[in-house]
């Protein structure tokens, strides 16, 4: 019956969350039904409050550790919680989150036979003895951790796909979101971006674990979610996993004098012991994401959706 309209009814798994609502907003202009599932833990509605009354969005209250029955087309699972305040509030949610949530997601895409994507991290490198990180890298976890709940879950659930891919030919799409930003980040997550830029507008003391020499890669929700898209439009015969971030690398030093510097604030710099298990370093290789998807690499770069991420954020305080 497909057949006979090209719209697709998409379901989004946490849809209201900072990405989930983005890719919504996105596939709502591609002229598809939307579908958005989220148990509102980390998500709102606020976020999605402007697609409530539009006549191809549907809003669902679901947790998807429990099954869900519906009928879609395609899938994106992007249901977890991403930041470590948030998934080590409750670390045994969040690991049933990642693996019974994507043991659900999978079940119905096998019985519908829809294409699903799975929203992983860059998580699954760990601590990495390699840099930059390419997807043929298995990573340095700590499986007994306090990020390992979110780490080990994200893998757990890799393996599933690819599982279910082998075992049921499922048609599966992996993907590994390296540090995003942007409008509709939760102020209060417990990230590097959101922490310097409500601290600075707050004229409060900038907070920086370690000596602020350790490294991440930024990118903008935008850029992150057109290759998302492509990479769920991509060929059936590429599966991933693909690394999409920003491979410009920036000091925790660099990210708070830029964020200062941005916001016109009066904060100083205070320092605090590095958390357990943190990263030294993240900076995605996108080699293969660049060869498979079109070309894609992002666009834009840190001071200009950092100005207008402060922007968003300066109606929070």
């Amino acid at each position: 019956m497909r057949n006979y309209n090209p719209t697709k009814r998409i379901l989004v798994t946490g849809g209201s969350g900072f990405l989930g609502s983005h890719l919504c907003d996105r596939l709502i202009e591609q002229g598809h039904d939307v579908l958005c599932v989220d148990n509102f833990f980390t998500g709102t509605k606020h976020n999605i409050e402007h697609l409530l009354h539009h006549p191809r969005f549907e809003l669902m209250r679901h947790d998807v550790t429990f099954p869900l029955f519906v009928e879609v087309d395609e899938i994106y699972n992007l249901a977890c919680p991403a930041s470590p305040i948030h998934y080590q509030h409750d670390p045994v949610q969040t690991t049933k989150t990642s693996v019974h949530g994507a043991i659900n997601m999978l079940g119905l895409a096998k019985r519908l036979r829809a294409k699903i994507l799975q929203a992983s991290t860059s998580e699954v490198y760990g601590d990495p003895e390699v840099h930059p990180q390419p997807e043929s890298y298995w990573g340095k976890v700590n499986t007994i951790g306090i990020r390992s709940c979110y780490d080990e879950g994200k893998r757990c659930a890799e393996t599933l796909f690819f599982d279910y891919q082998r075992q049921h030919q499922l048609r599966i799409k992996v993907v590994r979101i390296f540090n995003t930003y942007g409008p509709r980040m939760h102020p209060n997550d417990g990230r590097v971006v959101s922490n310097f830029i409500m601290q600075a507008l707050r004229g409060e003391d900038i907070t920086i674990y370690g000596d602020g020499s350790q490294t991440r890669s930024f990118c903008y929700v935008d850029d992150l979610l057109e290759a998302m898209i492509r990479a769920m439009n991509t060929s059936d015969d590429f599966n991933g996993p693909v690394n999409i971030g920003n491979p410009v690398e920036f000091t925790m030093l660099q990210l708070a004098q830029l964020v200062i510097d941005l916001t016109g604030s009066k904060s100083k710099l205070v320092f605090n012991p590095l958390p357990s298990d943190d990263p030294k370093q993240r900076r995605p290789d996108i080699s293969l994401a660049k060869q498979v998807l079109d070309g894609w690499e992002p666009r834009v770069n840190l001071a200009e959706g950092l100005v207008k991420t402060i922007e968003y954020f300066s109606n929070q305080v």
